[in-house]
C-alpha cells in the first residue's frame, strides 16, 4: 500500500527529487511512494561511496592486529593463523609483497575489519587482493584499490568461494572486476567504483551461483578500460554482470554513470528480484536480461540511460530501439523453478531514457547455432547441447526447448516520461518495442522466415497494460521502420496497452 506523506515529509521528498539527492535524512533506503494517480514516484537510495560507515577504532576482543608499516603483514598473519580468525587492520595503507601473484589466501570463516582509514593497496602491481576457495569469509569497513586483475577476473573473492559477505567496503580503481561472486554471497552497503571492467562479475567457473544478495550498494563509473571498444561485441562490461545465477535479490542499489550497461544478467540466470534501485546515467541500458528466465522488476527509478550508445547508433543510421530495459531471448518459464513463472515489470518510473522497454528474440540464436554467442551453453530445459541438431530439433519437444524465448512478459503500472529537449534526440528515441529478425541461419535451422517474429509478437503472451505515458512515445511491433502511434498500438491487431493513458507533449 502506498504511504501518504504530509506537511514537512512532502517537502523533504520534493527537495530530494528536485535536487537529484538520492539519500534519505538517515541514509537508509526508502521505498517508492505513489503519486495521486497511483503511478510510481522516484526511489531514494543512500549515497554510499561518500558516506560509508566506519569500522571499529580499537581491535575487537581476540582479533589479530595488522600493521600497515609491515609489508605483507596481512597475508603473513592470515597464513599463520587458524580458520575463523578476525583480523583488524590499523589505519593507513596496507601492502602486499611486490609480486603480481602475492595475495591474501583467506581461510574458512575469517573476518577482515578495517579501522577508519584502512586501505589495502595493490599499487598497480598485485593482481588479486583476497583469494582462495575457503567459504564464509567476511570483509567489512575496508578500502581495496589499485589491483590489476586480468580481463574477466576479479580482485576480491578471486576464486569465487561461497558464502562471502562484503559490507561497508569500497572496492575501487582496480583492473578487471572489483569483485567476483560465489553461492550465497552477500554484498551490502558497499561502494564498487571506477573499476576497469566490472564493479562485480557474478560468475563461477563451471557452476551456477545459487543465491546472491546485492543490497544498498553504490555501483558507479565502472568499465574505465572501455572493453567494448577494445573488443567490439564482447558483451563484457558494465556495473554488474550476472552469469548463470539462480536466485538473486538486487535491491536498494544506486547504479549510475557506468561506461556501458548498469546491470546485465546474461546466460541462464533465473529467479531475479530487481527492486527499489535507482539506475541512472549509464552509457548503455540500465538493465539487460538476456537468455535468462523468471524475474520481477519493480519499484525502480530508471532515468537518463542509454544516451551515449543510443545517440551513437542513431548517428550510424541504426533504427533498432535501443532501450533502458532490454530483454533479449528472456522470458517466463513455469518449468524452471522460481518465485515467479514470468517476467513481470511493474511500478517503475522510467524517465528521460533514450527509449523505454524492448523485447527482442533473435530468430537465429538457439542451442547449437553458430549465432549463439554463449558458446557451448544451452537452455535450462536441454542439458546436452548436441541434442539440438537436425533433424531432431525440428520436432517436439526440442523445437520449443532448444530456444531461449522472450515470452510471458507482463509490463504494467509503470510511468514512462520523455522530454526530447532533455534527451536531445530528434529521431530513433522514445520507443517501446517487441520484435524479432527474419530467420536465415544456419542452413538447417527450423526457425527460418517469420516463425519467431510471429511467435514473439502474437503467440508468447507478451503484453503491456495499465501504464501511464507522457511525451512523444511511439511503438514498434516487429518493424522498426514503421513505428506505431498510441492508437495503432492499442488497436487491432496489436491490442497492447489496454487501460493505459497517454499525454502528448514534453514529459514530466
Amino acid at each position: 500500500m502506498a504511504r501518504r506523506l504530509r506537511g514537512a515529509a512532502v517537502l523533504a521528498l520534493a527537495l530530494l527529487v528536485a535536487t537529484g539527492c538520492t539519500s534519505t535524512p538517515d541514509g537508509a533506503p526508502a521505498g517508492p511512494t505513489a503519486t495521486p494517480s497511483g503511478q510510481p514516484a522516484p526511489v531514494a537510495v543512500a549515497r554510499v561511496c561518500d558516506h560509508l560507515a566506519e569500522g571499529p577504532t580499537t581491535a575487537p576482543a581476540g582479533a589479530v592486529t595488522v600493521d600497515p608499516a609491515v609489508v605483507d603483514d596481512l597475508a603473513v598473519k592470515t597464513r599463520n593463523s587458524p580458520p575463523h580468525t578476525t583480523f583488524w587492520l590499523l589505519p593507513g595503507t596496507h601492502t602486499l609483497e611486490p609480486d603480481r601473484y602475492a595475495q591474501v589466501m583467506a581461510k574458512e570463516g575469517n573476518t577482515y575489519l578495517g579501522a577508519p582509514g584502512a586501505v589495502l593497496d595493490g599499487r598497480k602491481t598485485n593482481n588479486y587482493a583476497f583469494s582462495g576457495t575457503a567459504p564464509d569469509v567476511t570483509i567489512r569497513y575496508l578500502t581495496v584499490q589499485g589491483f590489476v586483475a586480468p580481463h574477466d577476473e576479479g580482485v576480491v573473492n578471486h576464486d569465487m568461494a561461497d558464502g562471502w559477505v562484503i559490507e561497508h567496503t569500497t572496492i575501487q580503481r582496480n583492473s578487471g572486476a572489483g569483485l567476483m561472486a560465489g553461492a550465497r554471497q552477500q554484498v551490502r552497503a558497499s561502494c564498487l567504483r571506477e573499476n576497469g571492467q566490472y564493479g562485480m562479475n557474478a560468475y563461477k567457473t563451471g557452476d551456477s551461483i545459487k543465491g546472491l544478495v546485492v543490497e544498498d550498494n553504490e555501483v558507479v563509473g565502472n568499465n574505465t578500460d572501455d572493453w567494448e571498444r577494445r573488443e567490439p561485441g564482447c558483451g563484457c562490461t558494465g556495473g554488474i554482470k550476472f552469469w548463470a545465477v539462480d536466485g538473486a535479490d538486487v535491491r536498494g542499489n544506486w547504479v549510475h554513470d557506468n561506461r556501458g550497461t548498469g546491470l546485465w544478467a546474461d546466460n541462464d540466470n533465473n529467479d531475479f528480484r530487481i527492486e527499489r534501485n535507482v539506475l541512472e546515467g549509464n552509457d548503455g541500458a540500465a538493465l539487460i536480461y538476456e537468455t535468462s528466465y523468471n524475474a520481477v522488476v519493480r519499484d525502480n527509478t530508471i532515468r537518463r540511460n542509454n544516451w551515449v550508445e543510443g545517440r551513437r547508433h542513431a548517428a550510424e543510421g541504426d533504427d533498432f530501439p535501443h532501450s533502458a530495459v532490454y530483454l533479449s531471448e528472456a522470458g517466463g518459464e513455469p518449468r524452471v523453478p522460481a518465485r515467479t513463472d514470468k517476467i513481470e515489470i511493474y511500478r517503475n518510473l522510467l524517465e528521460d531514457n533514450w527509449s523505454g522497454i524492448t523485447l527482442w528474440e533473435n530468430a537465429d540464436r538457439f542451442c547449437n547455432s553458430p549465432a549463439n554467442t554463449s558458446t557451448g551453453y544451452c537452455t535450462l530445459l536441454v542439458k546436452d547441447t548436441r541434442r539440438c541438431a537436425d533433424p531432431a530439433i525440428g520436432t517436439a519437444p526440442l523445437y520449443a526447448d532448444c530456444r531461449w524465448k522472450t515470452q510471458r512478459v507482463d509490463i504494467h503500472d509503470n510511468r514512462f516520461s520523455l522530454d526530447t529537449s532533455v534527451v536531445k534526440c530528434a529521431a530513433e528515441c522514445g520507443r517501446m518495442a517487441v520484435l524479432s529478425n527474419y530467420g536465415t541461419y544456419p542452413d538447417w535451422s527450423p526457425y527460418k522466415g517469420k516463425k519467431v517474429s510471429e511467435a514473439i509478437t502474437r503467440q508468447q503472451d507478451n503484453r503491456w497494460h495499465d501504464n501511464a505515458y507522457r511525451g512523444p512515445w511511439t511503438f514498434v511491433h516487429d518493424d522498426p521502420a514503421r513505428p506505431l502511434d498510441p492508437g495503432q498500438w492499442q488497436g487491432a491487431p496489436y491490442q497492447q496497452d489496454a487501460g493505459s493513458t497517454f499525454a502528448p507533449g514534453a514529459g514530466g
